[in-house]
């Protein structure tokens, strides 16, 4: 195996999780590559910003990787009845919570009927989201080999097929944290997310884009599964696999809008319109919430992205290394660490995926002392602050890149300006 070989690791246990793993360098290679590496690391970027782990030498990153390593075998070992009583407890009352709520909604005719169902619901399908949905098709519980929740048996909630979302999100985003380029995760394909980024007009448009993404984050994560952004622009999949995934991407949002939409309205009665529009808001509430959890993972102040010549012959080390700094966590409560399916655990998550989520913040405070001692930022705030700084970022970087003596406004305007006189121009009749 090469130092350039993406693995991923399919069996945990003998089941299969479709989780990333890190790349594994032999002894045997090439000098070159190892040199190559050691400059890469230490060349700054474009930008100017230093690099934030330029102070490690390839020893420290190797052994940083060989105690994770260790960290991780350490969790795997002493995985048990209490984890499992975890996710199943989780589960239950998931579960009865959607049911409850869905009962109240039958009579959502009377308004207090209306937002305690609303408000159960909206809760019930974060918890299906985020704890289980997530983690589940992470395959945290495979080894559990309980086809309730296990990640070649669970379909979820949602407007994207499970088999779309793993490959896009475990294989891919999880593979590439942060790459411009190669984790489409990052912006999602329509955002600038990086000052070494080309800035053009159509960026200003980003903090709009960013917040319509948000309301119906579940068909934009559904059209960015299916790839069909690439597909519009002639890359990626033929016509003949788009068409065949696009149709089990609307069937899959056929049988959604069905289900909220038109069955339970119906079982409603005359409660009909109440409950649709319940619906609507629960879908909606989890689509704000998920959407805030998933930026501030990636996108706070203090979380650096990579150029794709960045993992050319990335050892283990260096990938872990790059989990750490291109993720960034949430403080909190448990309660709050649940409704984040612990994803608040950002860092923790991005190094170990494959981990039961509730262990996250058992090995935090461990995590944490590691960054600590290798000199290493180690990202993490209360939500509103997280939230606030996603944001920032999004606005700050939809404008230009600062020049000594103009404002970020004006060189947008000017650049404007510019296109439109060119489309004019373009546009005017010729004179003889």
């Amino acid at each position: 195996m090469t130092a350039t070989t993406e693995v991923f690791d399919l069996t945990i246990d003998g089941s299969a999780a479709g989780t990333p793993r890190a790349p594994q360098r032999t002894k045997s290679l090439d000098t070159r590559l190892s040199v190559v590496a050691t400059e890469r690391r230490h060349s700054p970027k474009p930008s100017g910003k230093p690099d934030p782990a330029g102070h490690l030498s390839a020893e420290e990153i190797e052994a940083l990787g060989l105690e994770l390593d260790a960290l991780r075998q350490e969790v795997l070992d002493s995985r048990g009845a209490s984890d499992a009583a975890y996710i199943r407890k989780v589960l239950k009352w998931q579960r009865g919570l959607e049911l409850g709520s869905r009962a109240v909604l039958l009579f959502s005719l009377f308004p207090p009927a209306w937002f305690v169902g609303t408000a159960g619901l909206s809760v019930a399908k974060i918890l299906e989201n985020m704890e289980l949905g997530h983690n589940i098709m992470h395959g945290q519980w495979d080894w559990m080999r309980d086809p309730r929740i296990h990640s070649q048996e669970w379909e979820w909630d949602n407007a994207s097929p499970s088999e779309f979302w793993k490959h896009s999100h475990n294989q891919l985003h999880h593979t590439f944290t942060n790459v411009i380029g190669r984790d489409n995760d990052l912006g999602y394909g329509i955002m600038r997310v990086d000052e070494d980024q080309k800035w053009v007009p159509s960026y200003l448009g980003q903090p709009l884009y960013n917040f319509l993404n948000a309301v119906f984050f579940e068909y934009g994560i559904a059209a960015y599964d299916l790839e069909l952004g690439a597909y519009l622009k002639g890359r990626g999949k033929s016509k003949e696999e788009f068409r065949r995934d696009a149709s089990k991407v609307l069937r899959k949002i056929g049988r959604q809008a069905r289900k909220d939409y038109l069955l339970h309205p119906l079982l409603s009665g005359p409660s009909f319109f109440h409950t649709l529009g319940a619906n609507f808001v629960a879908n909606t509430v989890r689509n704000l919430w998920t959407n805030s959890v998933i930026m501030c993972g990636h996108f706070p102040e203090g979380v650096e992205t990579f150029a794709k010549t960045s993992i050319e012959g990335e050892t283990r080390g260096e990938w872990y290394l790059r989990q750490m700094l291109g993720s960034a966590n949430i403080s909190g409560s448990k309660a709050m660490h649940l409704m984040t399916g612990n994803l608040s655990h950002q860092i923790e998550h991005h190094l170990f995926p494959d981990l039961p989520s509730n262990r996250y913040g058992e090995i935090a405070p461990r995590i944490q002392e590691i960054c600590q001692r290798y000199g290493l930022t180690y990202t993490t705030g209360p939500l509103p602050k997280q939230v606030a700084s996603a944001w920032k970022q999004v606005v700050v970087l939809s404008l230009p890149n600062p020049q000594p003596g103009r404002t970020r406004v004006g060189i947008a305007a000017e650049a404007v300006g510019k296109r439109v006189r060119r489309k004019l121009r373009r546009g005017a009749p010729r004179t003889a």
